[in-house]
């Protein structure tokens, strides 16, 4: 079986500016990885080249063995930031995961019988049909995140791409979001993330990738969440303390604050 994806000596770039050169990766299929590392340090960017979004100068991206650009009906999911959303836009949760069935084949502005069986179906089972006919606006940030997850997998991808799926939630939702992941994970399915949080990534991930322009390290989490390497990743000290198979992850520089006299 071929590799979900590999990357070969990819170079890419943003707004002008290379953001890694030569970069060689593969993901097997029916793994379950986070990619972390600093803010700006082209992580997104890895996202939208492995999808074949963004521009590549040299190199080669193979999905399931076949070269990204050739492969006509991509079999992905793909969840961006949801920080980036217009969340006044006049959709309920039933529209946001409708607009999963939208494809360059797909031209009925309605929904069929089966399909709308189909969303209500997924909504159940993510926990999120009693508020389907609800404004996106108007619910939780964990009910937002599964609704976006659900747009995702209505199409029934083989590859889930996620970015920042637990940023802006509390930890509860990250808890929450991360084993239903792991249990969507679990079935076969193909799962890569990006996340800033690398407690919740040692204590749910089985396979994480630090990067910075670049892959620093990869492998387990209990093996290369390392102060060395994690200083390297994001060069500032880290302190990692050990408890069994429990890590906390900080930043060993305390903060100072001014004190009123």
């Amino acid at each position: 079986m071929s590799p979900a994806i590999q990357l070969i000596d990819v170079t890419t770039s943003y707004e002008n500016n290379v953001v890694f050169t030569r970069l060689s990766l593969q993901i097997e299929t029916g793994q379950f990885v986070g990619i972390v590392g600093p803010t700006g340090c082209g992580k997104t960017t890895l996202l939208k080249t492995i999808l074949g979004a963004q521009k590549v100068f040299c190199g080669q991206i193979l999905l399931n063995g076949q070269p990204v650009d050739c492969i006509r009906n991509k079999k992905f999911g793909y969840i961006p930031q949801l920080e980036s959303v217009d969340w006044s836009f006049p959709v309920t949760v039933e529209d946001v995961i409708m607009m999963g069935l939208y494809t360059g084949k797909r031209f009925l502005p309605w929904q069929s019988k089966e399909e709308r069986e189909r969303v209500e179906d997924l909504a159940g089972k993510l926990g999120i049909y009693n508020c389907l006919r609800q404004h996106i606006a108007h619910t939780s940030g964990g009910q937002r995140q599964r609704a976006f997850l659900a747009r995702a997998l209505i199409s029934n991808p083989t590859l889930l791409v996620l970015d920042e799926p637990t940023s802006g939630v509390d930890i509860k939702t990250q808890h929450e979001v991360l084993h239903l992941l792991g249990d969507i994970n679990s079935q076969g399915m193909t799962i890569i993330l990006t996340t800033h949080d690398l407690n919740a990534v040692a204590s749910h991930l089985p396979w994480v990738i630090c990067f910075n322009n670049g892959i620093v390290a990869e492998g387990r989490p209990r093996d290369i969440f390392t102060n060395d390497i994690l200083t390297r990743t994001y060069g500032s000290d880290i302190i990692i303390i050990k408890h069994g198979d429990y890590h906390l992850i900080a930043n060993s520089t305390p903060l100072k604050f001014k004190h009123n006299t």
